[in-house]
């Protein structure tokens, strides 16, 4: 094989994966059945802002919508999944690895 039957090389792109991304992805869940869970972010510690103040019982959240959701109580649904609450406001994420100065997702 020469060179002009050989693939061209991949272009360097930046990092998308979880191990190398800066910012975290616009929508996380916590629940292993929903769609938006991803382990992987999970593991490196995800950091969640609303309305102005930390907050570490967040269930899921998204960015572009505004809203996350916080469990409701020790109430569960009729699975034993706890029952959770949708509050709307700004949201921020940023990945806790990072430190101090870690770059925030925001609108």
């Amino acid at each position: 094989m020469n060179e002009q039957d050989m693939p061209p090389a991949a272009e360097s792109q930046p990092d998308t994966t979880a191990q190398g991304a800066t910012t975290p992805p616009d929508r996380l869940a916590i629940d292993p059945a929903s769609p938006f869970f991803d382990e992987t972010v999970l593991r490196r510690g995800v950091g969640i802002r609303f309305k102005g103040t930390v907050r570490t019982n967040i269930e899921e959240y998204c960015i572009p919508e505004s809203w996350v959701r916080v469990q409701a109580g020790k109430a569960m649904d009729r699975k034993g999944r706890p029952l959770t609450l949708k509050l709307t406001g700004p949201v921020e994420a940023w990945f806790e690895d990072l430190g101090e100065d870690a770059p925030v997702n925001r609108l």
